[in-house]
């Protein structure tokens, strides 16, 4: 426990301090969910902060080791965590501060000073998050942080990150067309955008994320694509704890092609629900071309894994030694 807190300490401490305050976002939302009753689009209005306190823990906690790793240029990297950190902080915070004024953060067209001076920010928040995010993925492609497998999940889990933080430039009103709406006391809200395609705000969704049953979703490949990251991670942790038991997943060049093969999968996931979402087309509603595209990236995922199991697990064969000894053979 003493180790890991130090190593904790190591980390990029603007990061930590904005994870922090998210942790403390998250515990308020959680009592506003409880005690709260106020609604907007059949939701509570704390919903949203409690979701984005969440991801922003996970992905900033994240962010703050893997900036602890760097080799070079860890002064740029600083104060890139520091903008992160700092933009975050902000953008969140107006999330919150509308839900606590029971209406919209999100594609908010109103005319009333607070919302367009926030809003005005709220969308410089998100350039500033994705650019962010690129420059860390770009500087930590050219750097090695540890073994090979660890360096293939960072680089191709942040860059499935930077992928879903880039569908939020069309989340923030690419695909803006206006609509009326109330917000939590009944006053009318305009809004310029959607995160869904081929269905009205508001419409059914699952439970807790919301997502649309009835139509496209962007938020999801964006949520796929945000969490990349935190998933190679599990993949590399649960491989390691395995290499424990069976011999065959211990060298490095093994668990760097199994993550590989995870990010293909992954890759594919998020291929697959990112169509399906530009399409109109709700998650668990699939259709045959849906399946299709998704069934293709899982059978060659499959079939890359019992190569790379089957290549492993085969035995070795050492070079036979020629005999030198001369009565050893017979003469």
């Amino acid at each position: 426990m003493r180790t890991a807190l130090e190593e904790v300490k190591s980390w990029h401490r603007p990061l930590l301090l904005m994870v922090l305050a998210m942790a403390g976002l998250v515990l308020t939302s959680g009592v506003g969910l409880a005690v709260d009753h106020r609604e907007i689009l059949n939701e509570s209005v704390w919903l949203k902060p409690f979701k984005f306190g969440i991801s922003f823990v996970l992905y900033g906690a994240t962010l703050a080791w893997l900036l602890s790793k760097l080799r070079k240029a860890k002064r740029f990297g600083w104060w890139t965590g520091t903008v992160f950190a700092i933009t975050g902080v902000v953008d969140v915070g107006f999330i919150a501060v509308q839900a606590a004024r029971g209406t919209f953060s999100h594609f908010n067209a109103n005319l009333d000073t607070f919302n367009q001076v926030g809003q005005q920010v709220f969308m410089s928040g998100v350039l500033g998050l994705f650019g962010a995010s690129l420059v860390v993925a770009i500087m930590l492609l050219f750097q090695r942080v540890g073994d090979a497998p660890l360096n293939r999940a960072i680089r191709v889990g942040l860059g499935l990150a930077v992928a879903g933080m880039a569908l939020a430039f069309y989340l923030v009103g690419a695909n803006g067309q206006h609509t009326e709406v109330k917000d939590a006391y009944g006053h009318p809200v305009t809004l310029a955008g959607s995160h869904g395609i081929g269905v009205e705000a508001g419409g059914p969704g699952m439970p807790l994320t919301h997502w649309s049953t009835v139509g496209g979703d962007l938020r999801i490949p964006h949520f796929v694509g945000l969490h990349a990251i935190h998933f190679l991670l599990i993949v590399l942790l649960a491989l390691h704890f395995l290499g424990r038991r069976a011999t065959w997943l211990r060298p490095e060049r093994v668990r760097a092609r199994l993550v590989g093969v995870a990010a293909f999968a992954y890759t594919g996931v998020m291929v697959t629900v990112a169509v399906q979402a530009f399409r109109g087309q709700s998650l668990i509603h699939p259709d045959v071309q849906t399946l299709g595209l998704f069934g293709g990236f899982l059978a060659v995922s499959l079939v890359a894994l019992a190569g790379v199991v089957a290549a492993a697990r085969r035995p070795v064969r050492l070079p036979v030694e020629p005999v030198r000894d001369f009565e050893k053979l017979g003469v």
